[in-house]
């Protein structure tokens, strides 16, 4: 073999940098399970405070700080930890509505509603519908006419061609997407959540994903995360001003004891004492103070110290010391280079109303910069009518600082220089580049209403999370350890482990790479760690294989292993490409756990190619080099006759086999036509419930309580088994999943909860708090939720259909280039629509009575591209074997030769299908009711495209040849 001393370097330097990265999520768990031991005998809250008292030492060679290890290290995803994933979208229409004021035009008002709804239907872009309607009814009327207002001041005026007024308004939109993604990122900040995920999901216009690990309060983050952020600029007390009422505070909250007592709003002892300095002094011990007489930050609070400081200045106490004129804001970043310490600004109310005294919609465009000295800065253009107000301020404030602030945090507090007569000013401090660009962002966004609003939901319990957990670990343990004594059985000792070392290493790379990526694991991710393993074993069935042909033919071992290596590449290579590629699709077209799925499935398949391949072939090498392993027949008493010389007249059975699964085909046809699919919310729109009782429940029961509490709406209810959480009630329902406010989703629990608890299905003493609580599961508990709005699942839809014929087209077309013969296209894919069509029938006879949920959901369809992957690599095997042949022997009757191809790979093929089998049934058993449908689908998948490879996709290629086949023995 070449290259063996790149290889060696390679796989060496690749161990190196898995352990690497690995290694910061030993240092987490080491210093996670001290604080777990905090907790135990102090309480939560002290274990917390350790966690929060490490976060920016450097804790681990005295380089990372153990917030950076924790981000490093490789996260748990929502299923395995619990936790909260939102996709937010930012109202397109209203941004577009407040750019024209709201323009009182009933011609412009109606046709900003179609176009809402035909953007909703279609899952389109509103502002390509919009503008295209505009001058389809508007006529010779112009965009100018409705948006030369001040809003758009400087960009349109009443002679401003369409064209360039859409370059406005689509700029405008952006900037409000961005804007809305900064303050989303800056209220996450603010739950202390560990390694929280926000990104635009991409191709999808104001769409933004955020998950949260472990939080435990969505009604709380639902509130935090919806609405619109006005910017605002406020005057600012001295903080010398400010500082005798803080030590007045702090003195009656000693005095009173009250600091002991308070709690945030998730029950926390958020100044809970901790050194008799906190009994002393429980304000002025958690607040470093500033004294500057022309600055306006009242002090200084640690990160773990602000919900104490804050809960502190929110008491009575506090309110009647307090001037009425005196509001204080944090800071919305650090000002050290750990992340630690924040500032809290002293802001002056000077409004009659208690205003602002100048608000976001003044600003007409802000632009980050460099000043003349060079250093990143922010210059800002003012309205006409702002600038006047701005010149008065700036005159009567000369010297004082003002605060420019969004969502009460404070961004920057400028001194003014200076009265700036025109509004253009200038803004300068210790800015980076990015703080310049989040600045000019936030500020150009001004007050414009860009809510953004939930329109999908899941929220799982952590000790659910716990539980997958422990069930993937399961399903991993026991699939590999059946893999392993598989391999041994088939092929013997020493190569059968071999194989197995070949797995481990692939299983640890696997890992690494996800930890280097700073990917989540989660449940469907260790689904595709289990699959990969099951997928890997093929290549080395085929290269033991072709070993075994070589060594059948005369040849001794260290020739037959060489052949053997090299006659299989090109099979191993076409289905790892085709599983890639397949692996691609759902990565860019799935959500949330099938992209979780994807990742791992692509990482899986190139690594165990590289140790499939490489390092079991340098090991070889090197051991017979060494005279040893020269024994080796790679089989054993139970597979040494097993399929071997088979001559089964698999071409001249083609009319019996095209008769046997064209019935298969028709039968589940017809049973989409008169059962349908029990498709869940990702296609239809909805939210779904999954609800643990304490007492045996009738479906029918819940049935009937639920008709009446969610009329003119569809509801489903069935009853699951699962061995995390036993038997559970799964609700689905459409009740009022069009109505888009922020309260809905609390109303839609809290009408659960009272039909529950109306029909005595719940505990007399249980509250609504508790049911909400995916932690409680006394008396009755949500434990798992999902909401998918109806805009969600229109692009969901569009997704599924786009990825499913995608990856039958890039299939056919890769077959064809790689075989150079339309017929292997044809062949392949008249079989892969074979293996869909069974699929989805079985998935239509069987729900409804399976006990486990057999819905057309997104993992559905994962599982389905991830089976026409699966099937593909059976047939290119065939395929492959038969190219290979014809170019052996290429006088030999053709039909005869498909028959012997099929039949020299026949015990590959079922080699594989068995061993891939074994692991999805360890994950169907396994694997928690999230993964099991996938398994199920899987299975199915196995079964059919084994068949298929054998009896349809070669019969089909020989016949679109245009070759006659023979029926006789």
């Amino acid at each position: 073999m070449q290259n063996k001393g790149f290889v060696k370097v390679f796989a060496v330097l690749l161990t190196l940098v898995c352990i690497f990265y690995l290694s910061f999520s030993f240092v987490t768990r080491h210093y996670e399970s001290k604080a777990a031991e905090i907790a135990a005998t102090e309480g939560e809250e002290a274990g917390r405070h350790y966690l929060d008292s490490l976060a920016n030492e450097r804790v681990y060679l005295g380089v990372w700080t153990l917030k950076e290890c924790r981000n490093m290290g490789i996260g748990l995803g929502l299923d395995l930890k619990g936790g909260m994933n939102v996709v937010l979208e930012v109202s397109v229409p209203d941004v577009v509505l407040a750019l024209s004021e709201n323009d009182p035009n009933p011609q412009f008002q109606e046709i900003v509603t179609n176009a809402k709804a035909e953007a909703k239907a279609k899952d389109a872009d509103f502002l390509d519908i919009f503008f295209k309607d505009f001058k389809a009814t508007m006529g010779d009327g112009k965009l100018a006419t409705i948006f030369a207002k001040s809003q758009l001041q400087g960009e349109v005026n009443p002679s401003t061609s369409d064209e360039n007024v859409e370059k406005a308004i689509r700029s405008h939109v952006d900037d409000a997407i961005a804007n809305s993604f900064n303050v989303l990122r800056t209220r996450i900040d603010r739950f202390g959540v560990v390694q929280p995920n926000i990104q635009e999901i991409r191709g999808q216009k104001g769409r933004i994903m955020v998950e949260l690990p472990g939080v435990k309060e969505p009604d709380r983050v639902r509130d935090l995360l919806q609405g619109s952020a006005n910017l605002e600029f406020w005057l600012t007390h001295k903080s010398a001003d400010i500082s005798p009422f803080m030590a007045a505070i702090d003195q009656k909250l000693a005095s009173t004891g009250i600091a002991e007592e308070l709690t945030d709003e998730d029950g926390h002892f958020v100044a809970k004492s901790f050194s008799d300095d906190n009994k002393r002094n429980p304000l002025l011990s958690r607040l470093i103070q500033l004294r500057k007489d022309d600055y306006c930050v009242v002090g200084y609070a640690h990160k773990q110290d602000r919900e104490a400081v804050s809960a502190l200045l929110a008491t009575d106490e506090a309110k009647d010391i307090l001037p009425d004129d005196v509001r204080l804001f944090w800071g919305v970043k650090a000002v050290d280079k750990q992340d630690d310490l924040y500032e809290l600004y002293a802001i002056k109310v000077t409004t009659r109303n208690g205003r602002a005294v100048l608000e976001g919609d003044v600003v007409e465009d802000a632009k980050d910069e460099f000043d003349e000295m060079g250093g990143p800065c922010v210059s800002m253009t003012m309205k006409p009518d702002g600038a006047g107000k701005w010149a008065k301020i700036t005159r009567e404030n000369v010297g004082h600082p003002v605060a420019v602030v969004l969502d009460n945090l404070v961004y920057s507090a400028p001194n003014i220089r200076g009265e700036i007569p025109n509004g253009r000013t200038q803004i300068t401090g210790s800015f980076t580049v990015e703080d310049t660009r989040d600045l000019a962002n936030v500020l150009k966004s001004g007050k414009m209403p860009a809510p953004a609003k939930i329109v999908s939901d899941e929220i799982v319990g952590p000790s659910l999370g716990q539980e997958s957990i422990n069930q993937g670990m399961w399903s991993m343990v026991l699939a590999f350890i059946a893999l392993m004594i598989y391999m041994i059985c088939m092929y013997g000792f020493i190569p059968g482990m071999v194989a197995n070392c070949a797995l481990i290493l692939n299983l640890f790379f696997t890992i690494g790479i996800l930890t280097s990526f700073q990917a989540a694991l989660t449940m469907s991710g260790i689904a595709g760690m289990v699959l990969t393993l099951g997928m890997a074993v093929d290549a080395n069935v085929l290269i033991y294989e072709r070993i075994k042909e070589e060594m059948a033919g005369g040849k001794a071992i260290r020739a037959a292993l060489k052949d053997g290596y090299g006659n299989a590449f090109s099979a191993i290579i076409d289905s790892n490409v085709t599983s890639v590629l397949t692996g691609i699709i759902l990565y860019n077209f799935g959500t949330g756990p099938i992209k979780g799925f994807a990742t791992t499935y692509i990482i899986g398949i190139i690594i165990s190619f590289f140790t499939a391949v490489f390092l079991t072939r340098v090991l070889y090498d090197d051991m017979m080099k060494r005279d040893k392993w020269l024994g080796l027949t790679f089989s054993t008493p139970i597979s040494r006759n097993f399929m071997s010389n088979t001559k089964f007249n698999f071409m001249g059975s083609y009319k019996r086999s095209f008769a046997i699964f064209g019935i298969i085909a028709v039968l589940s046809i017809v049973s989409w036509s008169v059962r349908g699919f029990s498709r869940s919310i990702d296609f239809t729109g909805g939210r779904t419930y999954t609800v643990v009782f304490d007492k045996d429940v009738n479906e029918e029961d819940v049935r009937g309580l639920l008709a009446e509490a969610f009329p003119e709406s569809n509801t489903a209810v069935i009853k699951t088994i699962d061995p995390t959480t036993g038997e559970a009630i799964r609700i689905t329902t459409n009740y009022k999943i069009d109505d888009d406010t922020k309260e809905i989703d609390s109303e839609v629990e809290e009408t659960l909860f009272n039909a529950l608890k109306k029909g005595n299905l719940l505990s007399e003493t249980l509250e609504l708090k508790d049911f909400k609580n995916r932690e409680v599961r006394e008396g009755g508990s949500i434990i798992r939720s999902q909401k998918v709005g109806p805009s969600i699942a229109a692009n969901i839809t569009k997704g599924a259909i786009i990825s499913v014929v995608l990856a039958l087209i890039v299939i056919f077309v890769y077959i064809l280039v790689r075989f150079r013969n339309v017929a292997f296209s044809v062949g392949a894919i008249f079989a892969l629509a074979i293996d869909t069509i069974f699929i989805l029938g079985m998935f239509s006879a069987c729900w409804g009575w399976m006990p486990f949920s057999l819905e057309i959901d997104q993992t559905f369809i994962g599982a389905l591209l991830t089976c026409i992957g699966y099937s593909i690599n059976d047939k290119v095997v065939v395929f492959d074997r038969i190219r290979e042949n014809i170019g052996l022997y290429p006088k030999r009757d053709r039909q005869q030769l498909f028959n012997q191809s099929l039949n020299a790979t026949l015990t590959r093929t079922i080699n594989t299908s068995v061993s891939t089998f074994i692991v999805l049934l360890f994950i169907f058993v396994f694997g928690g009711a999230s993964i099991r449908s996938f398994a199920f689908a899987m299975m199915l998948g196995v079964i059919i495209g084994t068949l298929t490879s054998m009896f349809i996709a070669a019969p089909t290629a020989y016949l679109v040849m245009g070759r006659r086949i023979k029926e006789e023995e």
